[in-house]
């Protein structure tokens, strides 16, 4: 089928693997990558074939819809799945152009020295690549012991260990409960699950319009199941309650737990501390967004691909599904990767085989919402947080730091603050704590206005008025507006010229070594004739030849035709 539809689909967790299948279904060639050795994603991460757990099933939610799934797309023709392939840049092209964009891949073990490049041009790209742990910070949080919840979940399933013998399990939403659950199912003892919102925001959150509650009516026997694990292991699960410190030397020996009100605020005089050896946190999710950035994508103002009920993003050939579009589950993301494959693929929108998807990711969109209203960060968090509190783990700045900057120096811009604290440039990119950089950069500039309101008054009235310095910078400086903007890169309203900044803009959208950007920058390498990527030999060998030299030697983002460059230069 030569002449098919070329759908590349990144990501095989649920909404990118409903998406292949989708995709196939309706007549179109697929390419399906994924940067594990294995399909499934988070959600349905596993052990390897090499050795295979004799009842897989018990770790998982919808496993058999899993198995059959990767069976059809591993026998079908017409779809090529690529393991340990890593999207390390990904490049606009004009609307006139055949492909909507120019994806580069390097497939090999992440840790290796010698990955084959790839580059693709495919008709239609479907962009399925989740989200991570969203972690706020604590004192105490750098020690070892302290883990995301995703991370305790996936060395659990995907290797049978433990992070510890005894086990705090922290933070808010529904996520904690099949943590926990695995946890003791590698023989853990949880000895608590703390969830920060508080028993009236949880009521308020889950009753509000409860006819909509019918149509994920699935969730409830999860919801049973979770609950009869808590008491056949006796895990107390406590609600108004946040870790707000972790203790120790070499690692995790204790934390302290303290109850918080409904902005998440510490309440005086709560604190209790637990013996420990490890901590399982995490505070929601954070969809990675690095693709759709680079694709030129239109973001949401609560940062999220902003997409329509088809999956189609603002960028044509472009689509969207799963975590990046909204928090909501592996039911939404199945729906919105069946619908989002179908489409992609060059199938009618009108399908009547549509219909039940389309109706299940209306119901899992609202749903979607209502986690957030009744599990959403609150801005009281902060309140505890002190000076010496580490913010960003890779280069350890604190907290401190972080804020004195923003006081000193009247610094708002995410780019600046990150240039001279260097919060945000260690091997994660931001990817952990950028939002929480974000937020103490806004508490700062707020806690600092007023002070620099007074300073103000009081330099007029002593005829000192030319050496008035204002934090807001902006009025005296509009120039530091664009550079201080938080909103979300492509949102639809911002400045065309110089887009704005925030953490999910990053100068590459994954981690590569130099060595070998400078490597595909001096010689192309052949690609792998398996797969068919268009275009000649040379054409594709010159696009990776192109994007290494740009990487490495980037032109300024004002020049490129496209307001918003598919590699930013800003960190």
């Amino acid at each position: 089928m030569t002449d098919a539809r070329h759908v590349l689909v990144v990501g095989a967790g649920p909404a990118g693997l409903a998406a292949a299948e989708s995709a196939l279904a309706a007549g179109a060639r697929v390419t399906l990558l994924d940067a594990s050795d294995e399909l499934g994603g988070q959600y349905w991460r596993h052990l390897p074939a090499a050795r295979p757990a004799a009842h897989e099933e018990r770790l998982h939610h919808g496993w058999q819809g899993f198995v059959r799934r990767r069976s059809v797309l591993a026998q079908h023709p017409d779809c090529t799945i690529v393991t340990e392939a890593q999207v390390w840049a990904l490049e606009s092209r004009d609307a006139a152009a055949a492909s909507p964009v120019t994806v580069h891949v390097l497939i090999g073990p992440p840790d290796g020295t010698d990955r084959t490049p790839q580059t693709y041009r495919p008709d239609a790209l479907v962009l399925a690549t989740g989200a991570h742990d969203r972690t706020l910070p604590f004192p105490g949080w750098q020690l070892p012991g302290v883990y995301s919840a995703g991370a305790a979940q996936a060395l659990a399933k995907g290797e049978r260990v433990s992070i510890g013998d005894r086990v705090v399990i922290a933070g808010a939403g529904p996520f904690l409960l099949p943590v926990a659950k695995s946890l003791t199912q590698t023989g853990a003892r949880v000895v608590g699950v703390f969830e920060a919102s508080t028993p009236a925001r949880l009521l308020r959150g889950w009753s509000s319009k409860p006819l909509e509650l019918l149509g994920a009516r699935g969730k409830a026997p999860e919801l049973v199941e979770y609950a009869l694990g808590h008491l056949r292991h006796r895990i107390p699960y406590r609600t108004g309650w946040a870790v707000v410190e972790a203790h120790g030397t070499d690692r995790v020996e204790s934390v302290t737990i303290q109850k918080v009100d409904a902005s998440w605020a510490p309440i005086p005089g709560t604190r209790r501390r637990i013996a420990a050896d490890a901590v399982a946190v995490s505070h929601g999710f954070t969809p990675r967004l690095e693709l759709a950035i680079a694709a030129g994508c239109d973001i949401t103002p609560d940062r999220f691909v902003r997409v329509d009920d088809l999956g189609r993003t603002s960028v044509p050939g472009v689509f969207a599904a799963g975590e990046i579009t909204s928090i909501g589950g592996a039911d939404a993301a199945l729906a919105e990767g069946s619908v989002a494959g179908h489409v992609a693929a060059g199938g009618d929108p009108a399908d009547v085989s549509l219909r039940a998807d389309r109706r299940r990711r209306r119901t899992f969109t609202a749903f979607a919402a209502r986690l957030e209203r009744a599990h959403g960060i609150r801005a009281g968090w902060t309140g505890w947080l002190r000076d010496d509190t580490i913010a960003c783990r890779c280069e350890e700045v604190s907290c401190g730091t972080i804020r004195s900057t923003v006081r000193r120096t009247a610094q708002t811009g995410v780019r600046s603050v990150k240039l001279t604290t260097r919060a945000g440039l260690g091997i994660c990119q931001a990817r952990i704590c950028g939002r929480t950089v974000e937020e103490l950069i806004r508490t700062a500039e707020h806690d600092a206005a007023p002070a620099s309101a007074s300073a103000s008054a009081s330099a007029s009235a002593n005829g000192s008025v030319s050496r008035t310095v204002s934090t807001t910078a902006s009025a005296k400086h509009p120039a530091v507006t664009a550079d201080a903007s938080l909103s979300a890169p492509g949102d639809s309203g911002t400045d065309p010229v110089r887009p704005p900044v925030s953490t999910d803009r990053r100068p590459i959208v994954s981690p590569v070594r130099l060595g070998e950007l400078a490597g595909l920058a001096a010689s192309a390498r052949p690609s792998l004739g398996a797969v068919d990527l268009g275009g000649s030999t040379d054409d594709r060998d010159a696009a990776v030849v192109s994007a290494a030299t740009d990487f490495l030697d980037p032109p300024d983002p004002l020049d490129l035709p496209d307001a918003r460059p598919a590699r930013s230069a800003e960190d």
